[in-house]
């Protein structure tokens, strides 16, 4: 499914199919997240992480249900390369430690979904699908998790998901001068320059994107697709 600012989800296709044809078109890396997990106090669908890893042939990253160091185990025993959490990084302290520990940090990644709220249009992390506030500034709670030893902090905008108007490079910039660690930036492109100006501004940064990769023109027909080896390189030459 791909959502519009963590609303009106649209079907995109079996996830099996598209990672087939993600691998034809020779992704770089494939982030999944099962976004109702933790909404609903589900465990990870651990047949379906074990299938899509087998599937693969780039690295993955799951998210979605992951609350203890176990499940961490678990997953990267499926052949999964990363785990990633969201409200568990906040909820349970020291989760991120314990996970490192068990996986190596360069595993352990936490994302913060982040939109403007209250009258002063601050920039907070929001949980359970956008719907709970954390009280953390997201530059705040990058710098614990880096303290924490996470291996790699996924920025995802609310506000621009699914709006292919481009990245908030107000809130990367936040967060980017808070902490050294790797960051992946998520919600708001929709065409390559978007993604080159991203890299540009930045530097070393992942550029990931949903609506891009899966929907082509102004009526988001559903259509699979990703950028030739050639036009990421001009993007990172």
């Amino acid at each position: 499914m791909k959502t519009m600012r963590f609303t009106e989800p649209k079907y995109v296709g079996d996830p099996l199919n598209a990672v087939r044809i993600f691998n034809e078109k020779e992704v770089d890396e494939l982030f999944v997240a099962d976004i109702d997990a933790s909404v609903a106090a589900r465990e990870p669908n651990y047949s379906l992480i074990a299938k899509l890893a087998s599937e693969c042939r780039m690295p993955l990253c799951y998210a979605g249900g992951v609350k203890t160091p176990e499940q961490f185990e678990r997953i990267i025993s499926l052949g999964v390369e990363k785990v990633a959490i969201g409200s568990a990084a906040i909820e349970s302290p020291g989760l991120v430690v314990q996970a490192a520990r068990r996986v190596g940090n360069q595993s352990v990644v936490v994302v913060m979904d982040v939109r403007q709220s209250g009258l002063l249009r601050r920039y907070e992390v929001f949980t359970h699908n956008g719907k709970r506030p954390s009280g953390w500034h997201p530059a705040e709670l990058a710098r614990k998790m880096a303290a924490e030893g996470v291996g790699e902090i996924v920025v995802n905008s609310i506000d621009r998901d699914g709006t292919m108007k481009g990245y908030d490079m107000d809130l990367v910039q936040a967060v980017r001068e808070a902490v050294k660690v790797p960051l992946s930036i998520l919600g708001g492109a929709g065409d390559l320059n978007h993604v080159r100006e991203l890299v540009a501004r930045h530097g070393t940064i992942g550029a990931a994107a949903g609506s891009l990769f899966v929907f082509k023109g102004k009526y988001r027909a559903v259509l699979i697709q990703y950028p030739s080896r050639e036009e990421k390189d001009t993007i990172c030459g």
